[in-house]
C-alpha cells in the first residue's frame, strides 16, 4: 500500500468517524464523508465498498485501542494492585476525554441497532475475561491480607466504567444545570476524574 493510499484512507476513516459520531449510522451518508475527506465518492466505495465496512475498520480500531489500554494499565503486574487501578481509571477517562461523543454513540447505536451488541460483546469479552480472572486473584489476596475489602473484580470494573462514562453520556444534560462548575470544561473532567479516582479507592482501601 502506497504512502498516498494509506493517506486517502485515513481521511476517509477521520471524515467517517465524525459523521458517524454526530448522525449515527444510519443518519451517516458516505457521499457526506467523502465531500469531507476530499475524495470522490467513486473513490471511497474503491476502497471501502460499502458504508457497514468503513463503520466496522472504526469500530475495530476503537475497540483496540480500548483493550490495549485495559490491558496496559488494569492488567500490568509491575504495580502494586491499589497504584495499578489508580493509573487505570485515570488512563480510562483520558482515553474517553479523547473520544468524548463514544460513550453516546455506542448507546445509541446499541439500542438503535441490537444486532451490534452481540458484535461489540464478542471484541470485548476476550480482553475483559483475561483481565478479570487476573484482577480477581489479586483482590482476593489483597483482600486475605487485610489491605483491601472484599470484591468481585467484575463489579469493580462495572464501577470505573459507570463512574467514568457516565458524565460523557449525560454532560449535555447536566452542562447548564452545574453553572460555572463547568464552565471551564477541561477543569471540571480533570476535577470530575480526580473525584472518580478517589471513589474507588475509598470503595476498595480496607476500613
Amino acid at each position: 500500500m502506497t504512502e498516498q493510499t494509506q493517506n486517502k484512507e485515513q481521511a476517509i476513516l477521520e471524515a467517517a468517524e465524525r459523521e458517524f459520531l454526530a448522525k449515527g449510522f444510519d443518519g451517516a451518508r458516505t457521499i457526506s464523508i467523502a465531500r469531507a475527506a476530499g475524495v470522490t465518492h467513486a473513490m471511497l466505495h474503491y476502497y471501502f465498498r460499502t458504508k457497514e465496512n468503513i463503520f466496522e475498520r472504526i469500530l475495530d480500531e476503537k475497540m483496540r485501542l480500548m483493550g490495549e489500554l485495559v490491558m496496559t494499565t488494569f492488567g500490568r503486574p509491575g504495580l502494586p494492585l491499589l497504584e495499578r487501578l489508580r493509573d487505570g481509571v485515570a488512563r480510562h477517562f483520558d482515553f474517553i476525554v479523547v473520544n468524548p461523543d463514544l460513550p453516546r454513540f455506542i448507546v445509541n447505536e446499541v439500542f438503535a441497532r441490537p444486532e451490534r451488541h452481540e458484535v461489540m460483546r464478542q471484541r470485548l469479552r476476550k480482553i475483559m475475561d483475561d483481565l478479570l480472572s487476573g484482577m480477581q486473584s489479586q483482590l482476593d489476596e489483597s483482600a486475605a491480607r487485610g489491605e483491601t475489602e472484599p470484591m468481585d473484580a467484575r463489579m469493580l470494573m462495572l464501577d470505573i466504567i459507570s463512574l467514568n462514562v457516565f458524565i460523557f453520556i449525560a454532560y449535555p444534560i447536566i452542562e447548564p444545570i452545574l453553572g460555572d462548575l463547568t464552565a471551564d470544561r477541561e477543569r471540571f473532567f480533570e476535577l470530575r476524574k480526580q473525584e472518580n479516582i478517589e471513589t474507588i479507592m475509598r470503595r476498595l482501601k480496607k476500613q
